[in-house]
């Protein structure tokens, strides 16, 4: 296991669920966090608690992936102590709806794409020449069981996370020569808040999603995140599928 201590982390969607999840096992091994999400309150929240725990460096962002202007503007006058970013989780992420695309709507397709794809790539297309030039860095995508398996209903969610398999794929090409490493996650399903923002805070709905097996948690997979950026210099996690025990396939669960 590498030494990440003292490494700045950058995690978007951090106030949490996985991202969060990712913040506190980062901070548990002496990263220093840069943590970014919409909502500032839960980000303050998630840093009290890892400050308290580990007296971590945390730097917090308050910012929409989605607004390319944000994101290029907030990532580009990072204080100097913070501008040198050798890890990125690109966690951020959320699904709209389970509608079949002849009864979509556009709203929820664009949220999708906005926040799961091209969020993605602002964040990262601002933090990589920084990497690049130090010759030094590592792009942690948090993919999706979904990249890899259409489901009913899932249409253009499903589309977003294959792009950010497919994507990763790309990026290792372009960074090859380079030092820099590049992984996808793509857990199952996970007990988060993403069944209630799907279902727009039905929290009928969304508990039902989870009922009758035991689900993957959020530190399960931020473990895994982890274990990613700590691996020898010579060694690149490029995709790591993982599901619960009782999930076989993106619809196939084992429910009691």
């Amino acid at each position: 296991m590498v030494s990440i201590q003292e490494q700045i982390v950058v995690i978007t969607g951090a106030s949490s669920g996985i991202g969060a999840s990712c913040a506190k096992m980062f901070a548990q091994e002496g990263a220093s966090l840069i943590l970014a999400a919409r909502r500032r309150d839960q980000l303050e929240a998630v840093a009290a608690e890892i400050e308290q725990a580990y007296q971590s460096q945390i730097y917090l962002l308050e910012m929409d992936v989605s607004d390319r202007a944000t994101v290029e503007a907030s990532l580009a006058s990072l204080p100097e102590p913070w501008s040198n970013v050798n890890i990125l989780v690109n966690n951020a992420g959320l699904s709209r709806g389970l509608d079949k695309l002849q009864q979509g709507e556009i709203q929820n397709w664009e949220e999708m794409i906005d926040t799961n794809l091209k969020g993605l790539l602002y964040v990262t297309r601002s933090l990589l020449p920084g990497m690049v030039n130090r010759n030094q860095g590592h792009i942690i995508n948090i993919g999706s069981i979904a990249g890899h398996q259409a489901y009913v209903g899932g249409n253009v969610y499903c589309a977003t996370k294959a792009a950010v398999r497919t994507l990763s794929q790309g990026l290792k090409m372009d960074l090859l020569g380079t030092p820099i490493r590049v992984s996808c996650v793509d857990p199952g399903t996970v007990e988060t808040d993403f069944s209630r923002v799907r279902f727009r805070g039905d929290t009928t709905k969304a508990d039902k999603v989870y009922q009758g097996f035991n689900p993957l948690t959020p530190d399960d997979i931020a473990e895994i995140v982890v274990f990613c950026a700590t691996r020898p210099s010579r060694v690149n996690m490029s995709e790591v599928l993982v599901l619960a025990t009782d999930q076989s396939s993106a619809t196939m669960i084992n429910r009691q």
